[in-house]
């Protein structure tokens, strides 16, 4: 009686104290002698097995499948120094097959694990909210994956070390599009760029830029191109690598053409001159590569369309002197050789219905087709409204030698009426006509490339090109203020 009694104490103490010895089977409680671990759950033959809890001192733990004694199975776990948590397939306590990690830091990842580390398929989505299907290798992007970026852009191909290296295609969120080779998280290699602003670049790459990029633009011709007055011109454009070679693998970069002339400043008693500017149409002179100043000037082309006749009469007439100052300073040389023009521009009809009529302004835009481009029948217009062309009258110089000097210049001598273009036609016509095209003197021909956004950021610089435009009959170039013989003192 009394054994039973003191044996009921002993067995009642070690149920109450766990770290004695782990229960043999069933479910049980047991403390490690080290106090770091505290286990609860399912028991057989002395060893953690089947459903339960393993606690860790510093506040992680896992939850889950235990076979033989060991975190194999199903479970979660939980790392308080990380504060991640995973949830999937165990294997000898380690993250192993398929599963969910949640990192506190934002982001997670699914898919497949080994030895606690992503290998082989998953999606990661990182604390910025980046995507990334596709294959892992020792916890890194490597192999066959498809990202897509913070800032939209969608990239699909090959990683090697968590960088994309080897064939890709990167679809960006303004539409520019790449295809080709990559290396260090870079284009390298040979590669087709399609920017959004419907330029394209063919051929090879390095650390990111175009080898054979454009890098100027070359308007081809002579030095100084001559064109007699209201005749059209072609200009062919290059777009040139720094190495002078033509740049070939560049498609779609949008080219603009502009015109300016000459611009010169002179005192206000002088003699010779080019337009008068009016005070409200001041244009900003625009500095050119050939030692003179220009300013804007109007294109135009010999296409269909314009103004009706009565109309045109009136917007010429605001061109040109009042009518008592029309016959003296028509009649001066500006306008010698210029008889055979018709009432027309060249190529138009010289009926009395098309007699001053102004053309459409033309397509002033192309795109470069292999790194060349070519603006086709492109005319010089009439001075626009505010730009008022001067006739000049008895230059001393003509009085000394009796020659008299071709193109818009200083004083000529003075014919009559009958020497105008046009004949015994009405003033008005002929008027008309003298304001339909522009006069001699010295022009700029400008291409700008207007490509919008910028390919790759970068904008070429404008070329320019010397133009020169000759009255029709003449030999000579026109006057250039500033230039030949002195003026007698």
């Amino acid at each position: 009686m009394a054994a039973a009694g003191g044996g009921n104490p002993s067995s009642s103490r070690s149920s109450r104290d766990p770290r004695r010895r782990p229960p043999r089977d069933g479910y049980g409680v047991y403390v490690y002698p080290n106090s770091f671990f505290r286990y609860e759950g399912e028991w057989k033959g002395g060893k953690k097995h089947g459903w339960g809890k393993l606690l860790f001192k510093d506040g992680s733990y896992y939850e889950g499948e235990f076979v033989d004694g060991e975190i194999t199975g199903e479970g979660c776990r939980l790392w308080a120094s990380s504060g991640n948590t995973y949830s999937g397939q165990f294997v000898l306590g380690e993250p192993q097959g398929h599963g969910i990690m949640k990192y506190k830091a934002g982001g997670h990842y699914e898919g497949e694990l080994s030895h606690g580390a992503r290998e082989g398929h998953g999606h990661l989505v990182d604390p910025d909210g980046q995507a990334y299907w596709g294959s892992f290798h020792d916890n890194k992007r490597h192999g066959q994956g498809h990202m897509v970026f913070q800032n939209g852009d969608k990239y699909e191909g090959n990683w090697v070390q968590d960088r994309r290296q080897g064939h890709g295609v990167l679809c960006r969120a303004d539409g520019s599009t790449y295809e080709g080779q990559w290396h260090s998280d870079v284009f390298s290699g040979l590669g087709n760029m399609t920017h959004c602003s419907g330029a394209i670049y063919r051929g090879m790459w390095i650390n990111g830029h175009p080898v054979a990029q454009a890098k100027r633009i070359v308007i081809t011709g002579p030095e100084v191109m001559d064109v007699a007055q209201g005749s059209p011109f072609t200009l062919s454009v290059q777009l040139r690598q720094d190495n002078g070679e033509v740049a070939k693998g560049e498609d779609g970069r949008v080219l603009k053409i502009s015109a300016g002339v000459r611009y010169v400043q002179l005192p206000a008693y002088s003699e010779v001159s080019f337009f008068k500017v009016n005070k409200d149409s001041q244009e900003t002179p625009i500095q050119t590569p050939f030692g003179f100043e220009c300013i804007a000037y109007p294109l135009w082309s010999p296409k269909s369309g314009g103004l009706e006749p009565r109309a045109a009469l009136e917007s010429a007439g605001d061109l040109l002197p009042p009518k008592g100052e029309l016959e003296p300073a028509l009649a001066s040389n500006t306008f010698r050789g210029q008889r055979d023009i018709p009432g027309g521009l060249p190529g138009e009809n010289s009926s009395p219905s098309s007699w001053g009529r102004k053309p459409q302004c033309p397509e002033d835009c192309q795109r470069v087709e292999q790194g060349c481009a070519q603006f086709s029948d492109v005319r010089l217009g009439p001075p626009p409204p505010g730009y008022s062309p001067v006739f000049f009258l008895n230059d001393p110089r003509e009085k000394a030698d009796g020659r008299p000097r071709g193109g818009l210049g200083p004083g000529r001598t003075t014919p009559t009426m009958q020497d105008l273009p046009g004949g015994s036609r009405p003033d008005g016509v002929a008027t008309a006509e003298l304001a339909a095209a522009a006069f001699p003197g010295e022009y700029v021909i400008m291409i700008r490339d207007v490509t919008d956004p910028p390919f790759l950021g970068h904008t070429l610089p404008t070329a320019f090109k010397h133009l020169r435009v000759l009255g029709k009959g003449m030999d000579q170039r026109p006057h250039v203020p500033g230039e030949g013989p002195e003026s007698p003192s």
